[in-house]
């Protein structure tokens, strides 16, 4: 019987060499081969008459070569490969770029099928870097061809190669992972023929029928997990807060109203809070939709009915605000809160520690300090994170076991569509605080370009006299930590067949020219303090400063001593101060929505009327302007995140390496939704019929959702 898990480098064409390669496209064995699917499809399976091709297009031509090839050199590292072609209807000019043994492959006379892109100049056409075959022998053309992601050392042949050999270990071996029953009764195809198809589709609806089989598979057992978890959480006895500590003590003690919406996520806490169950709730809310307050009110219960809380934040910065907004709604009840940080003073964490097993401190506020094993709760019984997209499954339950079975609240300003973030957060029940607050203006947002530098100068200016402050954000901190997307691109485009080397020269030109553009926040930093605003009090925040100084620079911004802040997306979360109005934001095109949404977040928080300004390369890709464009027609997050889903898909959109979240070879979220909804029915279904799927028809499911729960548990 094949081993699925055997070292991808023991199959045929591989070797240690391409399974290096292989490695770092997370390919390791050979399963992992065989559901590395493609990203595209190139259908080279029909042809075309040369009198019928249109410019631009990618098409099979079947042709006579009717002139010799002629190579010219026209310098040291270009040479240049032509000859003829034609049909019955026409002729057409064929191109290669320093492909020098094709004059050895292609033979005057001889027929020959094509596939490239078409040129159509003023009295000729020209198909650029094709791939072909001899008529008759067709291995590159003559069907429907995978195109998959790929890096610029490993040719899409060789990936190709790799996988058609990994298929052909599977003849006739019993690979099948769902149950016969699932499979008739749902009607998917067979697992052997569904990797045949889905990777070589002998036609289109072969390859739907094959994804289709996939997609069931990848979404159900995501659900039948997810379920799973949600199952051993109710099977647990929780806490059960006191019906007398009444929120309302809190809420009337506030200096402003809280919304309806606020309200209504309180007494679906309140009520969790009042059962046995352990409460397991995510509380979804926009930039300033105040999901803080609601987290003291929720602390305020849990401390008042004998327990201790932990807040776990995911930046330094994010956590002392919290700290100091706990401290400021809960000390007048006698609630003693504390800080712990990475940052934190040896003596003083061996302080803190100690008060908080003997029971002295209630609400402890921190970063992944928290997870440490010397910080010990005599009592826990709420768990609140914050940005939970920030952390994985494992660090959650590293928390949570330092109490018996605490509640946990689980907040995120990063909004997903409640039908999605049903399905995908099984395990927890759903909050969502869809409303600002009144006094909350809309952030008025612009993206220009480079063209409009100086009056966004001269806007800045203006804010600052009027008393307000700025936020200026960078996407590098220096040049060797840039991730140029264009760089991407061109890797990429080499990696295809079909290289037009002229273009690519161009693109690298082009590309380096835009990364010398991207300054470094150092660099900006001196740009504003020494060229644009001499006269103003600039400083610079980013990542990998020491703690300290950051919050000493973050202390002075939000004290009014600095004007203009210019930082990295380290201000991208949490950070409050009201009285900074405008948000700048450099090579804009170059963050996501989601993120680009979270920035704007920033300013808005005051009284004042507030702006965005986002500043674009003109020549940026299309995916770029499309995102500028929802960035001005939008404030509202949900939206924003539809947007973000449909533009780069879910494996980009969760970042789900680092974020514990699900993650897709093949589902894509926002095409498969109907799907999803489907399938969620389906393990409902099997949840009640056999739940924890114990019977002898359900053992290939079982197999399925243990690999998932333990490939879940180790991110």
């Amino acid at each position: 019987m094949v081993d699925l898990k055997q070292n991808v480098q023991y199959v045929k064409s591989v070797g240690p060499t391409k399974a290096a390669l292989l490695n770092t496209l997370n390919i390791y064995t050979l399963n992992d081969l065989l559901t590395y699917f493609p990203r595209e499809y190139e259908d080279r399976s029909k042809t075309k008459n040369i009198a019928d091709v249109i410019d631009g297009e990618e098409v099979t031509i079947q042709a006579r070569v009717v002139s010799e090839v002629n190579i010219t050199r026209i310098r040291k590292n270009m040479v240049i490969i032509k000859t003829v072609i034609e049909d019955d209807t026409g002729r057409c000019t064929v191109t290669w770029f320093n492909q020098t043994y094709i004059k050895q492959r292609i033979k005057r006379g001889e027929m020959y099928r094509f596939f490239g892109k078409i040129t159509r100049e003023v009295n000729h056409l020209e198909m650029r870097n094709p791939v072909f075959d001899e008529a008759g022998k067709e291995k590159n053309t003559g069907k429907i061809m995978p195109i998959y992601p790929s890096t610029y050392k490993l040719s899409q042949t060789a990936i190709r190669q790799a996988v058609e050999n990994a298929l052909l270990m599977l003849k006739g071996e019993e690979i099948e992972t769902l149950p016969e029953y699932i499979l008739k009764s749902y009607n998917l195809e067979d697992l052997q023929k569904s990797l045949q198809e889905i990777h070589f589709p002998s036609n289109t609806e072969n390859r739907l029928s094959a994804r289709k089989r996939l997609v069931f598979e990848e979404l159900l057992v995501m659900q039948l997990a997810l379920l799973e978890l949600k199952g051993k959480n109710e099977d647990y006895e929780g806490i059960k807060f006191s019906k007398d500590v009444k929120m309302s003590d809190v809420i009337n003690s506030l200096p402003f109203k809280l919304t309806k919406a606020q309200l209504k996520v309180l007494e679906e806490i309140d009520n969790d809070m009042e059962s046995n169950k352990p409460m397991n709730r995510l509380l979804q809310g926009d930039v300033g939709s105040g999901k803080t307050v609601v987290s003291i009110i929720s602390a305020y219960k849990a401390v008042k009915s004998g327990f201790q809380v932990a807040i776990m934040a995911p930046t330094a910065i994010l956590a002392t605000q919290h700290f100091e907004e706990f401290k400021k709604i809960l000390e007048p009840f006698n609630i003693r809160c504390e800080l712990i940080l990475g940052a934190t003073k040896p003596k003083q964490k061996l302080e803190i520690t100690e008060k908080l097993a003997n029971g002295e401190i209630d609400v402890l506020i921190g970063t992944h300090a928290l997870l440490t094993e010397n910080v010990v709760f005599k009592n826990l019984g709420l768990v609140v994170t914050d940005e939970q997209h920030r952390f994985g499954v494992r660090q959650r339950e590293t928390i949570t076991s330092k109490g018996n079975h605490p509640d946990v609240l689980v907040m995120t300003a990063t909004p997903i569509p409640r039908t999605l973030a049903l399905i995908l957060y099984g395990d927890l029940d759903i909050s969502i605080i869809d409303e600002l607050p009144p006094n909350r203006k809309k952030i008025e947002t612009y993206a220009v370009t480079k063209r409009m530098e100086e009056r966004v100068n001269n806007f800045i200016r203006k804010n600052i006299e009027e008393g307000r402050q700025v936020y200026v954000v960078c996407p590098l901190v220096e040049d060797k930590e840039d991730d140029d997307e264009s760089l991407k691109d061109i890797e990429e485009k080499e990696n295809t067949e079909r290289k037009n080397q002229l273009e690519i020269e161009e693109m690298k030109i082009e590309a380096f020219k835009q990364k010398a553009d991207l300054k470094a926040v150092k660099e900006w930093t001196e740009i504003y303090q020494k060229q644009i605003f001499p006269d103003l009090r600039v400083a610079c925040v980013y990542g990998k400063m020491k703690p300290k100084e950051k919050e000493e620079v973050m202390e002075k911004f939000k004290n009014g001593e600095i004007d203009i802040l210019i930082s990295t997306t380290v201000i991208e979360v949490g950070v409050n101060v009201p009285n900074a109005s405008v948000m700048v934001v450099e090579n804009a095109d170059r963050f996501g929505l989601a993120q680009l949404h979270q920035l704007r977040g920033r300013v808005g928080r005051g009284e004042y009327q507030s702006y965005c300004i986002l500043k674009y390369d003109s020549r940026c890709s299309q995916v770029g302007k499309e995102r500028m464009k929802t960035m001005q027609e939008t404030n509202d997050g949900f939206v924003i995140a539809e947007k973000d889903l449909e533009l780069r898909g879910t494996g980009e959109f969760f970042g789900t390496k680092q974020h514990g979240l699900p993650e897709f070879k093949i589902a894509n979220l926002f095409v498969d939704m109907p799907m999803l909804k489907s399938v969620q029915s389906v393990a409902l279904k099997l949840e009640a019929d056999d739940r924890g799927l114990k019977q002898e028809k359900n053992q290939k499911l079982r197999k399925l959702v243990d690999e998932k729960l333990k490939q879940s548990i180790s991110l």
